[in-house]
């Protein structure tokens, strides 16, 4: 084969692969913005090539494990566990996206789940009856906004292990 022929042949193939990337980025890129356009919305139907996926309780198992982790961290660090909550102060309905107003005390646990959210997250300190603290993080969301809760919680023990995610009235 000719030096041109493998030049033609060379070039086609970088042409075919760039212009097949060129395709794949757009798509993607529509595809990242319809989904972000359906969350901004907290509708969940987002524009567009791609629809955003109706809204789940995995935002609050997520948060809900990370809120402990900051707790038991704060603690391993200041000797103490701190209350923080509930925020947002009323518990979004419908599943509906809402702002996470930036309060003192999950700042100073470390707590940040993004500027909205779906639920609403608590964490409480009780003493137990042996004297040592009993810690619950909690989230509360109404998917269907009937006016009932969806209550997660995961319990600290006094060696900072957590609990399974327990749950009540899911899918509310």
């Amino acid at each position: 084969m000719s030096s041109r022929k493998k030049l033609a042949l060379i070039l086609s193939v970088v042409a075919v692969a760039v212009v097949g990337l060129a395709v794949w980025g757009w798509l993607y890129y529509r595809g990242m913005r319809a989904l972000g356009e359906g969350l901004a919305t907290g509708d969940g139907r987002g524009g567009g090539l791609f629809r955003a996926e109706k809204p789940t309780d995995t935002e609050a198992r997520v948060n809900l494990l990370a809120l402990c982790d900051a707790v038991q961290s704060y603690r391993d660090e200041h000797g103490t566990y701190l209350t923080a909550g509930p925020t947002p102060k009323e518990v979004p309905r419908g599943g509906e996206l809402v702002e996470f107003p930036k309060e003192e005390p999950f700042q100073h646990i470390g707590f940040d789940p993004g500027e909205k959210v779906r639920f609403q997250y608590e964490v409480t300190v009780q003493e137990s009856p042996v004297g040592e603290p009993e810690v619950s993080c909690l989230a509360r969301g109404d998917f269907d906004g009937d006016g009932q809760n969806a209550v997660y919680r995961v319990r600290l023990d006094s060696n900072g292990m957590t609990s399974p995610i327990e749950v009540e009235r899911e899918g509310e």
